[in-house]
């Protein structure tokens, strides 16, 4: 294949990393002043990432001896990845310029491009060195990120504890990989299948163990979700809506990659681990955050109970489980997007932001619009039909029963009714409390328009986008095999 045909293939890459060499450099000549300017160039940066997805980016196979795969199922992860990156920077402004001595400034969007450029690395990783630098390229612009308000105390805690989390989940990442490197003498992952198909070698057993734990990690499954909650909180809410939907897919997506091509032989081993993830994801994520009373905090355990979620549909495997987890986290995203759109609309009469729980009290008549708003993404994530949350999760139990896991599937189902007590509760709290203090402030019109959108998509209104949603994660999850 010639280099030309290569460089193409990585092309989504190369332009997210060109923009953000080239902005970074407007953001040192322009100062501050030269902020909004970044951040549109920067969205602009992504659609154009995003229309180098349709060329060879999405069908040219391997890429450099294998590092790097071009295909369906990377497209499809980098188009949800660059939609969440789009959506965070259009709603940075308003927050920032609302919080008191912390600006937007124009790292912040220059931060996200060079985060999504490392997840689109992960996501096309042919090799154990490729997905390892694309992690790293991806954890070091999220640590910044975190730590974003500098004046801000939970906001540079953040910062410190996903740093500090975040190396010790790398460090085990790459004992991993060198076990499995030890084992199998390659880092490519169809050697390493190869080797896992030779036969049962404790040394491989134990690098798969240490891989995967590094994976969880990343994408907050029990029990390596420590960082999450606190994390969420304390970033600014721009940050968390990003954390919150492209890093999950990214994560996900890559651990598929992993556990399908480079230990798809392997599977009674690794599908012991995903199904007591899966499970205690989302037991734990629903009781937890029962008692919660920080919006931003429930979130964050609703991101790790609907982690487990998608894992039932990769304990599965094959193409059905694939096509599941792929299905599940498209919904997800704009679920998850949509609630922190509500999030960023909570405001006090002097324009700070508001988290409690409490303040939603009777919010269906002081502003009726955002309370169903907010209800439809609540019963949606409940997966409450008729709602698209509810086919999520629908989607994922057939992959487990199709894949003769009907204990797994029935417990995760059961444990799913845990959940919806404290979705129905902020809904209860919305529609049936006292009105506390009414949410100051109007809804910004971007913002506006993509929580209409968002609401739109999940609601009935949102079927006929099923069928071409199942084609498009079956076409990808068929690249994997």
């Amino acid at each position: 294949m010639s280099y030309s045909m290569q460089l193409m293939m990585v092309l989504p890459e190369l332009v997210l990393a060109g923009g953000a060499i080239l902005l970074m450099l407007v953001a040192a000549w322009g100062g501050q002043a030269s902020t909004k300017l970044v951040s549109w160039a920067a969205i602009a940066v992504l659609i154009g990432a995003g229309v180098a997805l349709a060329g060879p980016a999405s069908a040219g196979g391997d890429a450099f001896d294998g590092l790097y795969r071009a295909d369906a199922f990377a497209a499809f992860a980098k188009a949800l990845i660059f939609v969440a990156a789009a959506v965070s920077i259009l709603i940075a402004p308003r927050f920032f310029g609302g919080t008191s001595g912390d600006d937007l400034r124009p790292e912040y969007p220059v931060l996200i491009l060079l985060s999504t450029c490392g997840m689109g690395m992960m996501v096309s990783a042919g090799d154990l060195m490729s997905l390892y630098v694309g992690l790293e390229l991806q954890s070091l612009a999220a640590y910044v990120l975190a730590s974003f308000m500098r004046r801000d105390t939970r906001s540079a805690e953040a910062g410190l504890k996903y740093f500090v989390l975040g190396a010790l989940a790398s460090g085990i990442l790459l004992y991993g990989i060198s076990l499995v490197y030890g084992f199998s003498g390659t880092t490519l992952f169809d050697g390493i299948a190869d080797a896992y198909a030779q036969g049962r070698s404790t040394g491989l057993l134990f690098g798969l163990v240490f891989v995967f734990a590094g994976l969880a990690f990343k994408m907050s499954a029990v029990p390596f979700h420590m960082w999450t909650p606190d994390v969420y909180e304390g970033a600014p809410t721009p940050v968390t809506a990003f954390f919150a939907s492209a890093p999950k897919v990214a994560a996900i997506a890559l651990a598929t990659r992993v556990a399908i091509e480079a230990m798809g032989p392997a599977i009674s081993d690794w599908r012991q681990i995903v199904i007591f993830a899966a499970l205690a994801s989302i037991i734990f994520g629903a009781v937890a955050a029962i008692g919660q009373t920080n919006i931003k905090r429930l979130l964050a355990y609703s991101s790790i109970n609907n982690v487990g979620f998608a894992l039932i549909g990769l304990a599965a495997g094959g193409e059905a489980g694939v096509s599941s987890v792929l299905y599940y986290m498209a919904i997800y995203v704009v679920m998850t997007l949509g609630s922190f759109l509500i999030v960023l609309q909570m405001r006090g009469p002097d324009g700070q932001p508001i988290e409690s729980i409490a303040s939603l009290s009777g919010m269906s008549r002081t502003r009726p619009g955002l309370a169903l708003a907010f209800a439809i993404f609540m019963f949606s994530l409940a997966g409450i039909p008729p709602l698209l949350g509810f086919f999520a999760k629908l989607q994922v139990f057939v992959a487990a029963v199709d894949a003769g896991l009907f204990v797994f599937a029935a417990v995760g189902a059961a444990a799913s009714a845990i959940g919806a007590f404290y979705y129905l509760k902020i809904i209860k709290t919305m529609y049936f409390d006292e009105p506390a203090d009414a949410l100051a402030g109007k809804t910004d019109p971007v913002e506006g328009a993509l929580l209409v959108v968002c609401a739109a998509v999940i609601s009935p209104l949102g079927w006929p986008l099923l069928g071409y949603l199942e084609i498009a994660t079956a076409s990808a999850a068929k690249a994997l095999f």
